[in-house]
């Protein structure tokens, strides 16, 4: 199967990671096939969609993301190597992110996770898309008719734990 990068697409040197953080639609399902091994029985994934409602309790339309993308490439590239340092059996690890304006129903984030075991794969998808949140600098601003304000839930950006 051949996945050609779009945009500010970055699929690293080694085959069985891919990160992405592009102004371009994400495709769950594509990251899902992308992550089979024939090694792996499990693989999880995780979407993370626009919500209607917001910490400023206004009906949100729309997400818009800002980041430097060589600082969130980094950081995302970062959280891979500590996902396998953590779970050396995984198999596969994609994690892509939205830049710029992601109407409300439409993914912002997908993780993407292959291991020979479950366990392994639920951990790892969820310890990927909790850094993300943690360590990624990425700013989010909360869209409305009529108005915008950049997310309230904003927090120091953590460094990536190794090991």
């Amino acid at each position: 199967m051949s996945l050609r990068p779009t945009m500010n697409q970055v699929i690293p040197t080694a085959a069985s990671d891919w990160i992405s953080v592009t102004d371009s639609e994400l495709s769950a399902s594509t990251l899902l096939s992308w992550a089979v091994r024939p090694h792996c029985g499990a693989v999880v994934s995780f979407c993370g969609t626009v919500r209607d409602s917001s910490s400023g309790q206004h009906d949100v339309i729309a997400l818009e993301y800002e980041t430097c993308l060589e600082l969130a490439e980094r950081s995302l590239a970062e959280i891979v190597s500590a996902a396998r340092e953590r779970w050396p059996s995984l198999g596969a690890v994609a994690i892509h992110h939205r830049l710029g304006r992601v109407a409300l129903g439409e993914t912002a984030v997908v993780v993407a996770v292959s291991s020979p075991h479950r366990t392994e794969a639920f951990e790892a998808a969820q310890y990927c898309i909790d850094s993300l949140k943690e360590s990624v600098p990425m700013w989010k601003r909360e869209v409305w008719e009529g108005g915008s304000a950049w997310s309230g839930e904003s927090r120091p950006i953590a460094k990536i734990q190794h090991g």
